[in-house]
């Protein structure tokens, strides 16, 4: 069978589609591009509604494709098939798979059930009180190597319900893996080639709250991922501010391994706004947590989350978010107008902000972003930095061909290789000789090269 994956939406979701394709790779079935396959996995987000219109929009795409092929079908999964389970089976007569976000692990067998029998349609909804472990899934001969950069997740599901956030009632309350599981997992990427290792949960803060972590908190899980022999750099992602642990931010200074490098999501600098989001921090206690991972890792370049235009925001409370900007000087930030989100407490808040005002603060926010990150860009040029090169960059110039890497703060990095070699996978020092508007041109430097 051919199939196709189309992903929308966060690293979770293409950690899960990098999964399955590999599942259904080792079952025998061939990736090929959407418009040749038999079988197309949509995995999906709903977060934010544009995203959700996305997938309809595929949907109908996908639709007009499998004309005329009648043994053709579609799965969806992820957070809108979570959210609108078999009304998607009825919706749409040629898609036959719904799965969740804890259903992936059941979604290879289901496929190749259905791919035999035609007249067959399934739904994997539940939401389990365990995190679902998978089965391994290389399709590589065993001595070959896997990717250098990868993804493991630690948990799924969050209990903040926040007020704005679909992802407790998609992905469920959370739930960790087990360590073992996890370091087994990071054992194998590393025995197979990998040299950096992102670990993923909606709050990987909170690992180890609810009985799957075994009683190990998430900074004991770090800084046991964190001592992997062949391991170069260790990264997480998504930190929830009011969970973040002292030791925790201490390890930025403490683990060689841990990049400076970290996504905070703020979402408003504004104390009220926060307090209606059900943020459970405040402006005060954000900025103490910025100056502490400063103290511990003076080098850190930080992220963010920010929504503009939630219910109730005034243009006081956005000057305090862009004041927050200014003083932490994130390196770069998501940042969306505000959504209604089916069954989340802000659908029913008032007064909603004008759209026309919401992307009025939207530019202006961005704008600033842009100038904070051009600063911060700018600044880099004469350093010389650690580059982990990934694949040949989509912009070339010149006669010699460009490379794309990121440094451990996670910057793009774009080097000429005149030598011809392959640098996929290496880590080489680079000196920073000038700033574009989102990334880095760099020169070899050193002897290493």
């Amino acid at each position: 069978m051919k199939f196709s994956i189309v992903t929308f939406g966060c690293q979770m979701n293409a950690n899960d589609s990098d999964w399955l394709a590999r599942a259904m790779l080792a079952r025998g079935w061939r990736e090929v591009p959407e418009e040749q396959a038999d079988v197309v996995v949509l995995n999906t987000c709903s977060v934010r509604e544009k995203p959700e219109q996305k997938v309809h929009s595929a949907l109908g795409r996908v639709g007009m494709n499998f004309r005329g092929r009648p043994a053709a079908f579609a799965a969806v999964g992820g957070c809108v098939a979570q959210q609108l389970g078999q009304e998607l089976l009825h919706r749409y007569p040629f898609v036959r798979l719904v799965f969740g976000t804890d259903g992936v692990a059941q979604a290879p067998n289901a496929l190749e059930r259905l791919a035999v029998e035609p007249e067959l349609e399934l739904a994997l909804l539940d939401i389990l009180s365990e995190y679902p472990e998978r089965e391994d899934a290389w399709t590589e001969h065993e001595d070959a190597p896997g990717p250098r950069q990868c993804f493991v997740n630690i948990m799924q599901g969050c209990d903040n319900f926040c007020a704005y956030c679909i992802v407790p009632y998609t992905r469920g309350r959370q739930k960790s893996r087990h360590p073992e599981a996890v370091l087994r997992e990071c054992r194998e990427q590393i025995a197979r080639g990998a040299r950096e290792i992102t670990l993923l949960g909606q709050n990987v803060n909170s690992y180890g709250q609810d009985p799957g972590g075994a009683g190990m908190g998430f900074a004991e899980l770090l800084r046991n991922v964190a001592v992997l022999p062949g391991l170069d750099r260790l990264r997480f992602t998504t930190s929830h501010p009011k969970d973040i642990a002292p030791e925790v931010i201490r390890a930025f200074g403490e683990l060689k391994t841990l990049c400076p490098h970290l996504h905070l999501p703020l979402q408003s600098g504004s104390d009220r706004m926060l307090k209606r989001m059900g943020r459970k921090y405040d402006r005060t206690r954000y900025l103490d947590i910025v100056n502490e991972l400063r103290s511990a890792r003076p080098d850190i370049a930080l992220g963010t989350d920010l929504i503009v235009g939630f219910p109730g925001e005034t243009e006081q409370d956005f000057e305090e978010t862009l004041e927050v900007m200014r003083l932490v000087c994130y390196e770069a930030s998501f940042s969306f107008k505000y959504s209604d989100r089916p069954g989340v407490a802000a659908v029913n808040m008032r007064p909603k902000v004008e759209p026309d005002i919401a992307a009025e603060r939207l530019s202006r926010l961005q704008e600033l972003q842009n100038e904070i990150t051009s600063d911060a860009l700018q600044n880099r040029v004469g350093t010389v930095v650690e580059v982990l090169f990934e694949r040949l960059s989509k912009v070339q110039s010149g006669e010699a061909p460009y490379w794309r890497g990121r440094d451990s703060a996670g910057r793009i990095v774009n080097v000429p290789e005149h030598d011809g070699r392959n640098l996929a996978g290496m880590i080489m020092p680079v000196r920073i000789v000038e700033a574009k508007k989102h990334s880095l041109i760099g020169e070899k430097a050193g002897d290493a090269w």
